[in-house]
């Protein structure tokens, strides 16, 4: 039985699940072999493994598979499947509490899970907390929050998350799923995503990652106010319309028009025109 306020729909229809498979490369029609013959150069990680029901796709890659389930009766069928496959480890707890990359032991980590609506978000930016340590993400997540990590600048989609998401990752939406899918079925639709690292943030100049989101935060404050009204409290609205021109911007832009390569270049100047004042910064 699915607890609802686990948010726990299973992905129960057969078909689907092989299409997932494939389509990360744990099928038995289409498997991608470990670099290396002892399968140590990465393991997957899996969120949420419920029954099993994509665990044992996982398995089949012959890597190291760590199965966190925070239902305790999800637990005990993970550890009978355990008990036939050595490579699977299964974990007990909550993804948000669980230290993952303690978990992979220096191996580079692949990651799936079939996410609750309710905490895509946070469940993200856990990951994206230890990004350098991830080769890809690969998430079932509704297909309204799958829309908006792949949206482009200008698309009604296009927020904070999809630049927090396009930062740290390169997404493609890979497969809509049907309500149908699911046991028991959600309201909406849903959708396969793969994010695959690094993404541009690697090469966007930013030193402080934690700092730029919060000002990709501060730029989306207010949807419909120009940028140069969103970062009142980070700059003059003037000296941010004259750094806009001076990057080749309009000087009425709004958050919702600028890539993930504008953000950068716009955060970087800011931060030069404001260098951080207290006891360090004085000569």
């Amino acid at each position: 039985m699915a607890r609802q306020k686990l948010g726990q729909h299973f992905l129960s229809d057969a078909g689907w699940r092989e299409k997932i498979a494939r389509a990360i490369r744990v099928s038995a029609h289409g498997m991608e072999r470990p670099a290396n013959s002892t399968g140590q150069d990465y393991c997957w990680i899996e969120i949420g493994a419920g029954h099993g029901e994509m665990t044992e796709h996982l398995l089949r890659s012959g890597v190291p598979v760590y199965a966190v389930e925070l239902d305790a009766a999800l637990i005990k069928r993970l550890q009978q499947l355990a008990g036939k496959h050595l490579n699977l480890t299964v974990v007990p707890g909550d993804v948000l509490e669980t230290d993952l990359p303690a978990l992979a032991a220096g191996r580079r980590i692949r990651l799936y899970g079939n996410l609750p609506y309710y905490i895509t978000s946070p469940i993200l930016h856990r990951f994206f907390s230890f990004a350098d340590q991830i080769d890809e993400i690969n998430i079932v997540i509704q297909l309204e929050v799958a829309l908006r990590l792949a949206a482009q600048p200008g698309n009604k989609d296009y927020g904070y998350l999809s630049v927090a998401t396009q930062f740290y990752t390169r997404p493609e939406f890979v497969l809509k799923l049907p309500p149908g899918a699911f046991n028991p079925p959600p309201e909406v639709a849903s959708a396969l995503v793969t994010l695959r690292l690094p993404g541009p943030g690697a090469q966007s100049g930013v030193n402080n990652a934690e700092e730029f989101l919060e000002f990709v935060k501060s730029c989306f404050g207010q949807k419909r106010k120009t940028l140069s009204n969103n970062l009142r409290g980070v700059a003059e609205p003037q000296r941010t319309r004259e750094l806009l021109k001076e990057l080749k911007l309009r000087e009425d832009a709004r958050a919702e028009q600028l890539s993930v390569a504008q953000f950068a270049a716009l955060y970087r100047a800011i931060s030069s025109a404001n260098p951080p004042s207290g006891p360090d910064s004085r000569t």
